[in-house]
């Protein structure tokens, strides 16, 4: 069993324990942490949806993120984050929420915002959110692969706390 698919296990056992369900709200990961999750025999049980929102109108469209948010902190941003966590609660029966929003590369980074800035948004219905950035080396595949495991751990920890 790799990384990904033993943390989807321990991911579903910790919401199965404290009766949680999930939604997802990805960019730069393109659905990669859903499809982790489903993985996961029985995860229909705890997996309520994912939002893959690549674009600003994906963002603003499906879980409500401001057009001002995007455009004075742009999509990778902490803001941004947030507001997709939140946005992926409010359009989903879920409990609890992650969002992912980065540059996988190879182009898009700058000196600010270089390739493999991916930021992270937990979210729960309580209205706590937890916010991280991690800067992930390697090339696209390795960094999108590295945020899912990041976000995936979060997910457990957030479970873990609730159960």
């Amino acid at each position: 069993m790799n990384e990904i698919d033993d943390l989807s296990r321990q991911l579903g056992e910790a919401c199965v324990r404290a009766k949680l369900t999930l939604a997802t709200a990805e960019s730069c990961t393109g659905g990669g942490v859903g499809e982790a999750i489903t993985r996961t025999a029985g995860s229909s049980a705890w997996y309520d949806r994912g939002f893959v929102t690549y674009s600003y109108d994906a963002k603003v469209d499906l879980l409500g993120v401001k057009q001002e948010t995007l455009g004075s902190h742009g999509a990778v941003s902490e803001a941004v984050a947030r507001e997709m966590a939140m946005g992926a609660l409010h359009q989903s029966s879920a409990d609890v929420a992650v969002a992912v929003t980065g540059i996988a590369g190879p182009g898009g980074g700058t000196a600010t915002k270089p390739v493999g800035l991916v930021w992270f948004a937990w979210a729960c219905l309580d209205g706590e959110v937890r916010t991280k950035f991690e800067v992930f080396g390697g090339e696209r595949a390795a960094i999108r692969q590295q945020a899912v495991v990041e976000a995936l751990k979060g997910l457990v920890a957030l479970a873990g706390r609730e159960g």
